[in-house]
């Protein structure tokens, strides 16, 4: 439990295709995702304005990812996808990732968006421990 913040930093750095949990009506959504950027345990994902996800999320922004690295060590971060309208930090986050550029050819491409999931609660287990240790959040 003393090193919950180094563990949990360790497994967001392992896993490069995290799932993301929503909600579609009454049946939940699951899907592997690849964050574009991470502040601590603040993830930003990129997304289609066409994709089903973005109603999932404007109807229920509360979302979960899961983190799995390959000693079966799971970080969970629950919390909020907040559409992502600062300027300076989408150009940043633009500038950073060549993949985006190739496949949407601009900052401005009104198919763009982009969420910050803002946490509420991260989680920790260890190889399946079976119990759970709440992380501070940063």
């Amino acid at each position: 439990p003393n090193r919950l913040l180094e563990l949990a930093h360790g497994v967001l750095a392992a896993d490069r295709f995290p799932y993301l949990a929503t909600m579609d009506g009454d049946q939940p959504r699951l899907r592997p995702v690849s964050p574009v950027r991470t502040d601590g345990f603040t993830v930003y994902v990129a997304n289609l304005r066409s994709y089903h996800k973005t109603q999932e999320i404007e109807a229920n922004p509360n979302v979960e990812l899961c983190y799995l690295d390959q000693g079966h060590n799971q970080v969970r971060i629950t919390g909020r996808a907040e559409v992502v309208t600062d300027r300076e930090l989408l150009q940043q986050i633009w500038d950073a990732n060549p993949l985006m550029r190739q496949y949407l050819g601009s900052v401005d491409n009104p198919e763009l968006i982009l969420y910050r999931i803002a946490p509420t609660q991260v989680r920790y287990m260890q190889e399946w421990a079976l119990e759970y240790y709440d992380v501070p959040l940063e």
